[in-house]
């Protein structure tokens, strides 16, 4: 019974490996959003270059603006999408396939990508998805026409629950929600 126990708990051990698959296909999510988000800043810049052209009207300027803006928004939010699909890819490999060991040598990957639980890398996911939400309301924002008090009402409620998820979010850090990676080493 002791050889097939052995030989069970090995090939079980070694399961942890399927995580592979969702690490290189996370990070090539990424990799492609960057991409997108990139691409999309070019042509926005060659955008802006019709901003000062001369025969622009007002109201065709104001519009060259809004629309600048809405786009300069998908690109931020396009950024962060890619962040978090990077953060998960090296949070996955981390916590089931081994230490990163050039990220336990880096002074800047100390902030972000030293992954120590499953707990920590939902933690650090909850915060860039957090803001993705927050640039995706702005950009509805942007979009949104204001025809009635409510509508207004809406938006301002909207804010205000931004706000106070925001403030619990600070707040849980603050007082102990979240320990920082110095802390931790320092307790080993």
């Amino acid at each position: 019974m002791n050889l097939v126990e052995k030989i069970f708990e090995g090939a079980l051990w070694r399961s942890r490996y399927i995580v592979l698959f969702a690490v290189v296909a996370s990070l090539a999510a990424g990799f492609a959003i960057f991409y997108m988000a990139t691409v999309d800043v070019y042509y926005l810049i060659v955008h802006i270059f019709h901003y000062a052209d001369p025969s622009l009207t007002g109201e065709a300027r104001k519009v060259l603006h809004d629309d600048t803006i809405t786009h300069i928004v998908e690109v931020v939010d396009g950024y962060l999408l890619a962040t978090v699909m990077l953060i998960f890819s090296l949070g996955m490999y981390e916590l089931f396939i081994s230490d990163i060991d050039e990220a336990h040598g880096s002074k800047t990957s100390s902030k972000i990508l030293v992954i120590e639980s499953l707990d920590d890398l939902k933690a650090r996911l909850a915060k860039v998805i957090l803001m993705i939400l927050i640039v995706t309301l702005f950009e509805s924002a942007l979009k949104m026409e204001m025809k009635t008090t409510l509508d207004l009402l809406y938006l301002g409620g909207s804010l205000a629950l931004i706000g106070l998820s925001l403030y619990l979010t600070h707040a849980a850090d603050t007082h102990g929600g979240e320990k920082h990676v110095s802390e931790v080493a320092h307790e080993k």
